[in-house]
């Protein structure tokens, strides 16, 4: 989903580009000063710079959830084992225990996501998963919750919590 819309915002700016193209007399006349029989449009910076967009999906190692049909479908529904972080932007440990997450689920290659809740957005999600501080995470492997943790945790207590769901 993510994906969608940054391919659709790149190709906004694109024809954005287009439409603000610059006009000028200079556009339709040839190097020696004659109106050229061939139209050559005048470029313009933005559009003589190359955009490279990769339309190869990269396997991110975290999501931010939509709502509550998005978590059914890529937590509960997930092949992966899943860790689902509740936080909220106001949270200053979260904002600790985030990068750590990530890092850790990177360095599993794949075999684990973070599926990301914040609690302000989704409110329902917090309650049904009994979350009353945050962070909170909650490894989640099959629609089954298998254990958590509440609070910043050290980078190697993480790995063997990831350790417990990947094995």
């Amino acid at each position: 989903m993510a994906y969608r819309q940054l391919v659709r915002r790149v190709w906004a700016l694109s024809v954005r580009d287009l439409r603000c193209f610059p006009v000028s007399t200079s556009a339709f006349i040839s190097p020696r000063g004659s109106p050229s029989a061939t139209w050559q449009p005048a470029r313009s910076p933005s559009l003589t710079l190359s955009r490279s967009l990769s339309l190869t999906p990269a396997r991110h190692v975290s999501f931010n959830v939509q709502d509550a049909d998005d978590f059914t479908e890529r937590v509960i529904n997930s092949d992966l084992p899943v860790l689902v972080d509740f936080h909220a932007h106001w949270c200053g440990p979260c904002k600790i225990l985030g990068p750590r997450l990530e890092k850790a689920v990177a360095k599993q290659q794949g075999r684990v996501t973070v599926a990301k809740v914040d609690i302000d957005e989704h409110t329902d999600l917090a309650i049904e998963y009994k979350v009353s501080a945050v962070p909170t995470v909650i490894a989640m492997r099959d629609g089954h919750v298998i254990d958590r943790f509440v609070g910043v945790i050290e980078e190697d207590q993480i790995d063997s919590f990831i350790g417990k769901l990947t094995g």
